[in-house]
């Protein structure tokens, strides 16, 4: 493994989709302390919100206060909902220090840049135009690897999660010889 190898770790469904970020701070608390183990090698947290939750302050600012209480981690959020794409989410992220991902396929007008806190970039495709299952081809590693030379957060991520039919690693493999 690489010596700057880090790991990114993404927040269970069971608090993200089932809880809905409420109520959830035992179980919050157990997945803290497991990924906790990887210090130093712990990368950002990984917050997909489900389609239908909609941006609340209320419900996620307790959530966030959990989650950063010692300030140990650093957190990424993928919103799917489009009240998380506004002027005032963006600012709210950013003023908590969480970075807002860059999502391919984008749902939502926005949700195809990076936004929120600007410390960090982090790309998430998950296989355009089938999801889940789209290899990217060379064509859009290239632009992709444009995109990541142009993107100016001093640390990027880019996650293939179009694992379906085995095309991530092929993909991942490809960006990180383009870039080398």
């Amino acid at each position: 493994m690489p010596r700057d190898f880090l790991f990114a770790a993404k927040i269970p469904k069971s608090i993200t989709h089932v809880a809905k970020l409420v109520d959830c701070s035992a179980t919050l608390d157990t997945f803290l302390a497991e990924v906790s183990h990887l210090a130093p090698k712990l990368g950002p947290l990984l917050l997909q919100l489900p389609p239908k939750l909609a941006f609340d302050p209320d419900v996620a600012g307790p959530f966030c206060k959990l989650l950063d209480a010692d300030g140990r981690f650093t957190v990424v959020c993928e919103p799917r909902h489009a009240s998380w794409f506004t002027p005032d989410a963006d600012a709210w992220l950013r003023e908590r220090r969480i970075a807002r991902v860059a999502a391919d396929p984008a749902k939502h007008d926005g949700a195809d840049v990076p936004g929120g806190w600007r410390g960090l970039s982090y790309y998430r495709l998950h296989g355009s135009p089938r999801m889940y299952y789209s290899a990217y081809g060379a064509e859009r590693i290239e632009l992709m690897r444009e995109q990541l030379e142009r993107d100016e957060a001093p640390q990027q991520w880019c996650m293939f999660d179009n694992t379906a039919s085995g095309a991530a690693a092929a993909d991942a493999l490809e960006l990180h010889a383009a870039l080398s």
